[in-house]
């Protein structure tokens, strides 16, 4: 989320993708820099565990938005 955030902050269009476990620490991230309604993108955790065909799904799933977050900026 910071990374993202600080990229924004000097002009770079950044899609941040978060799992759903860490939904509260990047609002609380993003809270703290400045950034209390900063988006993102939200994939299912955990990733780790997922298979390459189910991380294939997952990613063309999430695409839409990262697309939109990216150009939206």
């Amino acid at each position: 989320m910071l990374d993202g955030i600080l990229l924004e902050q000097r002009g770079i269009p950044t899609a941040v993708i978060c799992t759903d476990l860490f939904v509260p620490n990047g609002r609380a991230t993003a809270k703290a820099h400045g950034a209390p309604d900063y988006p993102f993108a939200l994939v299912p955790h955990p990733m780790a565990s997922a298979s390459p065909a189910e991380l294939a799904r997952q990613a063309k799933e999430v695409l839409p938005e990262v697309l939109r977050l990216l150009v939206a900026k």
